[in-house]
């Protein structure tokens, strides 16, 4: 399977990698989903993927009954996704998501914390040739033959698929499929252990090894904003150098 794609799958589950951040993240998560499409999960596919992913950190459910509540409520903080590209240290491109009730807050913190590192941000749509979106799922093995679930997957919009470990699978789908990918799970009730959307680099920045450390303690910096939910990168890291040359 390979290094690359093994941080590629750490990477996309990250946000739910620092237990005090997650419920808040989730939350987030949870929040834009009932503001974009409404509080009934059997309506909303999105918000079934963030009550699934509370489930995988075992958010209690009524920490989930009361997020939804709350992002229903007519008096309620309007919860927005707000995207953000930028350049660390070595020209890295970097894409930002964000979810948030106050833009000038985020904005502000976003550009702090990249300036302070020698960065700067990006026009919007900067960054749109780098990176392309993804869709993920973490399903637990189901009994059919994997040969046979792969089969029936790339109908629906399968790009790749890995054995994770003994009990899970990876789904990689392109990211105008994943509904159609998630419809299927749904239909066959093969369990999701998590899901989401990633953004891929296709070009890539070279560092040295100062850089490469900058861009790190850059990255950690945003991921602890509350207000950031994924941060993407197009930095060649050691392990890819290293696999590349193999």
């Amino acid at each position: 399977m390979g290094r690359m794609f093994e941080k590629r799958k750490a990477r996309m589950f990250k946000r739910y990698s620092k237990m005090s951040k997650a419920f808040t993240k989730i939350g987030k998560e949870i929040a834009v989903a009932v503001k974009l499409h409404g509080p009934d999960p059997d309506n909303n596919s999105r918000l079934r993927i963030a009550i699934q992913n509370a489930k995988s950190v075992n958010m209690p459910k009524d920490n989930i009954q009361n997020a939804i509540k709350r992002a229903s409520e007519k008096d309620s903080s309007a919860m927005e996704e707000v995207f953000y590209e930028a350049y660390g240290p070595g020209g890295v491109a970097l894409f930002i998501e964000t979810a948030t009730d106050n833009t000038t807050r985020t904005v502000g913190n976003v550009r702090s914390f990249v300036t302070h590192r020698g960065g700067n941000l990006a026009t919007s749509g900067a960054l749109d040739f780098i990176f392309t979106r993804q869709g993920m799922f973490s399903i637990k093995k189901p009994d059919i033959e994997v040969e046979e679930l792969e089969l029936e997957l790339i109908d629906h919009g399968l790009e790749e698929l890995h054995e994770s470990d003994e009990d899970e699978l990876i789904i990689i789908s392109d990211f105008s499929s994943f509904g159609n990918i998630q419809t299927y799970l749904e239909a066959k009730n093969i369990e999701v252990v998590q899901a989401g959307q990633q953004r891929v680099a296709q070009s890539f920045a070279e560092v040295t090894e100062e850089q490469r450390e900058e861009n790190y303690k850059l990255i950690d910096k945003l991921e602890d904003d509350d207000d950031v939910q994924q941060v993407y990168h197009n930095m060649v890291e050691e392990e890819e150098r290293t696999e590349d040359t193999e």
